[in-house]
């Protein structure tokens, strides 16, 4: 067992603490630009489970959360169909780092600054493990998805597409 001084206690960790959510921690070297394969890469596991958070935006100005297999991107014309809008897109990375709290590479859909929808593939939700930002860049946390649903009110979608 990784004891609580071999990792950060970040604003996502105190949130799954709260919620009860058991987990794992897992730092490896951050490497800019390196993304979810990186991230795959150092801890021997596939880049399907790896989840990115993504900051989103809709044409009326609602900020939303996605979270996305790592080896897949988000359709943003199925995710505004979806959502009722006529487009959505990412958010500028400074913005990103503003409503939610964290530096862009260590965005956790966990304890963000400001509360936003989380939309999470339905695919995310059947995979045996997941690892998810821990709130830092080079820290990720695994756990099961059907976690995710105690320590986030989840609305799952089908807006994944080949990377």
């Amino acid at each position: 067992m990784v004891k609580a001084k071999d990792y950060p206690v970040t604003a996502a960790i105190r949130h799954l603490r709260r919620a009860k959510v058991a987990f794992l921690p897992h730092a490896y070297p951050y490497q800019d630009h390196g993304g979810t394969r990186h991230a795959a890469e150092c801890l021997a596991v596939p880049e399907h489970q790896v989840i990115k958070t993504l900051v989103m935006r809709t044409d009326q100005g609602r900020i939303i959360l996605v979270l996305m297999h790592g080896d897949r991107d988000v359709s943003t014309k199925t995710l505004a169909r979806v959502l009722e809008v006529k487009t959505v897109a990412p958010v500028a990375p400074n913005e990103a780092e503003k409503v939610t709290g964290y530096q862009v590479g260590g965005i956790s859909p966990f304890g963000t600054r400001r509360r936003m929808p989380v939309l999470v593939e339905a695919g995310i939700l059947e995979l045996d493990r997941i690892y998810i930002n821990g709130g830092k860049r080079g820290f990720l946390v695994e756990l099961h998805p059907r976690d995710l649903a105690l320590a986030l009110t989840l609305e799952p979608v089908a807006v994944a597409i080949e990377s």
